[in-house]
C-alpha cells in the first residue's frame, strides 16, 4: 500500500510538497575543456553547442551526447517561467546530485556552489528571479582525475580497468523546484524508539525567527486511521518533541513494526500555522524499527535477523549511474527479492532516493555504503568528513537503511593496517556518524583491516565450499589477527582485535559465465548446472559456520566489463529466478 502522499517520480519521496516543478529534460550543454567559460562569462549567454537530457550525464547513450571521455569542465543552461499560482512563493531549487562540483547562476546572478557528487543540494533562488517573465538557470559543473576526490568505482584513467567503470561527470539525478511560504519546516529528523512506543522529532523551521503566532501540527495516521496529531508552540527555528504512539487503534498489539516481513509504515503531516491558517504542509512517512546488536548478532526489532544481501552497484547500460526511472528502480528491487534476498549492499554510490522509498515500502533492507577516495591527505579528509556527513543526514529516516558502511577495502586509507593517522580518520568518522545516528551500526572498514567496527566483514572469493568452510570454521583462530585472512589481508588492522562483534562475509562469490568479453571472480563456469553446484555449496558453507549471521553474494547485475551478476546488465536472469531462490531460501 502506498502512503496518500505518494506522487510518482517525486524526486524526494520522504518529505513532499504537492507544488514542485520538473526541470529534467533538455538543456542546453557546452564542454568546456580550456576552463574559459567563467572568464568568458558564459553564464550570461552560454555557446549554443549541444543539448542534453538531464540528469543522464553525457558520457550516456540516454543523455544524447554517448561521449565517454573525460572533460573537467561541462555547461548547463535552460529558461523557466513560474507557474503563475506560485509566483508569491519562495522558490527553492534542488539538485539531487552533480558530480563533482557544482556552481549555479540564475539570471546572470551567482546563486551558490556545492562541493560532493553523492549529496543533495539546493538554493533558495526567489530573490534572483523575474516572477512574470523568462528564467535562465545555468549550472557549471566540475569534475576530476583528482583521486582524493570521493568517486566510488569512477574510473580515473583514460579506460576502464579492473572494477572500475566509466565516470559519471555534471547533473547525474533530478534537478526540480519546490515552492515554499517565507516560513516553511525545512527538514525533520525522526527517531523511532520501539521500546517506549515513541517517535522522538527534531524540527528544522526556516524564516520563524521574527514570527508569533506559529504553531507546528503534528499528524500522524496509520493507513488511513488517525493515530496521534500534536501541536507544539514555535519560538525557535529548531525545536523537538516526542509523541508517544501506543494506540488502540490499529490492532491488539497498538504498534505496528517495520520489518522486512512486514513493512509497516506510518504516514505523518506536517503543518505550519499562523493564527490558524496553513503556511507549509509536507507529508512524510516513518518505520517503528530497531536495529541493535547482542551477543554477537545484529538484531532487527529486538530478535536475531539473518541478512541475505545482494551487493548491488546500481549501473544501467544506457544511463549508467543515473537510474532511467522509477519503474527500473522498482524492477531491481522486485527481482532482488524474487531472488531470494533480504537485502542490498548499495555498493559504493549513494542511490536516488526513490530507491529507498521503494524499499521502505517493500521491505528492503539496505546497508549505504560511501563512494570511496584512493588516496589520503588532508584534502580527502575534508571533502569526505563533509560530504558523508551530508549523505547521513539526508537519508537518516529511511527505515530500509539498518547499517552505514563509510569505508570499503582499505580503500581511501591503504596503510591503515599500520597508519596511526589513517586509523584516526576512520574512528572519527566512526564517532562522528554515531553522534548523529547512534541507532545503525557503522562498518570501518569493510572487508578486512578493521579499526573501530560495529559489525567484522570479510571478503573471500572462494570457489569451493569445503575450503570456504574449512578455512572459517575456527573462529577464534581466524579473528585472532595471527594469520592472514584468505592468503591477503587481516581482518584487524595493527592495535585492533575481535571484541564479540557479529561476524557477516560481505563479499563472496562473483561466478560468471565462459566468456572473453570480461571477467568474475575465480573460473568461469561454462553450465548452468556448474553454476548452480557451485553457488549452492559456497552459500551453504556460509550458512554452516554457527558464528556468521549474514552473507552478501556479488553481485545483482552485470556492470560494463564486470560480468558476475545474477542478472545481465540489461536485467535479464541468466538462470532462472526460483533457482537461485531456492537456495538462498536454505
Amino acid at each position: 500500500m502506498t502512503s496518500h502522499s505518494y506522487i510518482p517520480n517525486y524526486p524526494r519521496p520522504q518529505f513532499v510538497r504537492e507544488a514542485w516543478t520538473d526541470l529534467n529534460g533538455t538543456w542546453n550543454f557546452c564542454f568546456d575543456d580550456l576552463n574559459a567559460g567563467v572568464g568568458e562569462k558564459w553564464f550570461e549567454q552560454l555557446p549554443a553547442a549541444l543539448t542534453i537530457t538531464v540528469p543522464f550525464t553525457y558520457e550516456t547513450e540516454a543523455s544524447g551526447i554517448n561521449e565517454p571521455a573525460f572533460h573537467p569542465y561541462v555547461w548547463y543552461e535552460r529558461s523557466i517561467s513560474l507557474p503563475k499560482d506560485q509566483q508569491n512563493k519562495r522558490t527553492i531549487l534542488h539538485f539531487q546530485a552533480v558530480d563533482y562540483h557544482a556552481q549555479v547562476w540564475v539570471n546572470g546572478q551567482s546563486v551558490g556552489e556545492h562541493t560532493g557528487g553523492y549529496a543533495a543540494f539546493q538554493f533558495d533562488i526567489t530573490d534572483y528571479m523575474d516572477v512574470s517573465g523568462e528564467n535562465r538557470i545555468v549550472v557549471r559543473a566540475q569534475d576530476s582525475d583528482n583521486c582524493m576526490q570521493p568517486r566510488g568505482k569512477q574510473r580515473w584513467v583514460k579506460d576502464n580497468f579492473g572494477c572500475w567503470y566509466v565516470q559519471t561527470t555534471g547533473i547525474w539525478q533530478s534537478v526540480w523546484l519546490e515552492y515554499v511560504a517565507p516560513q516553511y519546516v525545512k527538514s525533520v529528523k525522526m527517531t523511532p524508539d520501539i521500546d517506549k512506543h515513541q517517535l522522538n522529532i527534531q524540527y528544522q523551521l526556516q524564516g520563524v525567527e521574527q514570527q508569533e503566532g506559529l504553531l507546528l501540527k503534528t499528524i500522524v495516521r496509520f493507513e488511513g486511521q488517525l493515530i496521534k496529531e500534536s501541536y507544539l508552540a514555535v519560538d525557535r527555528a529548531k525545536l523537538s518533541a516526542d509523541i508517544h504512539l501506543y494506540s488502540d487503534r490499529i490492532g491488539e498489539w497498538k504498534i505496528k513494526h517495520w520489518h522486512p516481513n512486514h513493512p509497516n509504515l506510518y504516514d505523518i503531516e506536517f503543518v505550519l500555522l499562523k493564527d490558524g491558517e496553513p503556511l507549509d504542509r509536507v507529508n512524510s512517512y516513518f518505520g517503528f524499527r530497531k536495529v541493535s546488536i547482542e551477543k554477537g548478532k545484529v538484531l532487527i526489532n529486538n530478535m536475531p535477523y539473518y541478512q541475505k544481501l545482494l551487493l548491488d552497484q546500481g549501473y544501467w547500460k544506457e544511463t549508467h549511474l543515473t537510474p532511467p526511472s522509477e519503474e527500473a528502480l522498482i524492477e531491481d528491487i522486485e527481482k532482488t527479492m524474487a531472488l531470494g534476498f533480504n537485502g542490498v549492499r548499495k555498493h559504493q554510490k549513494l542511490e536516488d532516493p526513490r530507491f529507498l522509498y521503494w524499499c521502505d515500502r517493500k521491505g528492503l533492507l539496505v546497508w549505504s555504503e560511501m563512494g570511496a577516495a584512493y588516496e589520503f591527505g588532508d584534502e580527502a579528509v575534508e571533502s569526505f568528513t563533509r560530504e558523508w556527513m551530508e549523505v547521513v543526514q539526508q537519508h537518516y529516516n529511511h527505515p530500509c537503511i539498518v547499517t552505514w558502511v563509510p569505508f570499503n577495502e582499505s580503500w581511501g586509507v591503504p596503510n591503515i593496517k599500520m597508519d596511526r593517522t589513517q586509523q584516526q580518520f576512520t574512528e572519527a568518522i566512526y564517532y562522528l556518524t554515531k553522534s548523529f545516528d547512534p541507532m545503525r551500526p557503522v562498518i570501518v572498514n569493510d572487508g578486512w583491516e578493521h579499526t573501530i567496527s560495529d559489525i567484522i566483514t570479510l571478503h573471500d572469493y572462494e570457489e569451493l565450499g569445503q575450503i570456504f568452510y574449512e578455512r572459517y570454521q575456527d573462529k577464534d583462530l581466524l579473528l585472532s589477527n595471527d594469520i592472514i585472512h584468505n592468503d591477503f589481508k587481516f581482518p584487524f588492522a595493527d592495535g585492533y582485535a575481535y571484541k564479540g562483534q557479529p561476524v557477516i562475509i560481505s563479499e563472496y562469490g562473483g561466478i560468471a559465465f565462459t566468456t572473453e568479453e570480461g571477467w568474475g571472480y575465480g573460473n568461469q563456469v561454462k553450465t548452468e548446472e556448474e553454476f548452480l553446484t557451485r553457488y549452492r555449496n559456497i552459500t551453504q558453507a556460509i550458512r554452516d559456520l554457527d558464528y556468521v549471521c549474514g552473507y552478501c553474494y556479488t553481485q545483482l547485475t552485470d556492470v560494463q566489463q564486470e560480468l558476475n551478476g545474477l542478472l545481465t546488465i540489461e536485467r535479464e536472469p541468466k538462470i532462472a529466478l526460483e533457482k537461485i531462490r531456492e537456495i538462498t531460501k536454505l
